[in-house]
């Protein structure tokens, strides 16, 4: 195949989560990878240092975030801030079946699950840092960044298993579910 063909690490992504899935991560290699998508192992190594990484290929999400973040109005809270740019990491996310698909690879190897511990531990520390931009004092930045992720985490599985859902409501819904746990509304006297 032409090296010049559209989407080669589109194609690489897809030919390793096919084969992660059918033989294991372990039991693949970059050349079945490169071979099942058409190109040379000099290609996989363009768009990706390793196998681990081709399912955590680009820092598209991070930069969104962080963009959102800073581009948030200043009279929102840094949580509301945080809360509204993750509601919005489904303009970044692929189709709805590969991140289930990738959701299983991932939960099913070691190594990946680390890889997407280390890459999610990246996104905080960058959007903790877009917070200390607004003036948030570090500490406070890293905690309120640690809700906001647990928010999202809960909220982005809610939103791969029902694909009507909106991820910003679930976002919003998920962090109703917070404060109400964490300050319940006050009994009614009667």
């Amino acid at each position: 195949m032409p090296r010049w063909e559209s989407d080669a690490q589109g194609r690489l992504e897809r030919a390793a989560l096919e084969l992660f899935e059918k033989q294991g991560f372990e039991r693949t290699s970059v050349a079945q990878i490169a071979r099942t998508a058409g190109l040379t192992e000099r290609s996989f190594y363009r768009y990706f240092p390793d196998k681990r990484e081709v399912l955590f290929a680009g820092d598209e999400l991070q930069a969104h975030l962080v963009a959102q973040v800073e581009a948030a109005d200043p009279d929102l809270t840094p949580i509301e801030a945080l809360l509204t740019a993750l509601g919005t990491a489904d303009e970044i996310f692929r189709p709805r079946e590969f991140l289930l698909r990738r959701v299983r690879v991932i939960a099913a190897s070691p190594a990946l699950a680390e890889r997407d511990l280390i890459k999610l531990a990246d996104i905080a520390d960058a959007l903790a840092r877009a917070l200390e931009r607004r003036g948030i004092e570090p500490g406070k930045a890293r905690f309120i960044i640690d809700v906001a992720v647990a928010v999202s985490r809960r909220a982005t599985s809610r939103w791969l298993a029902d694909p009507d859902a909106a991820l910003s409501e679930l976002v919003a819904q998920t962090a109703a579910e917070l404060r109400e746990a964490v300050a319940p509304p006050a009994p009614t006297v009667g």
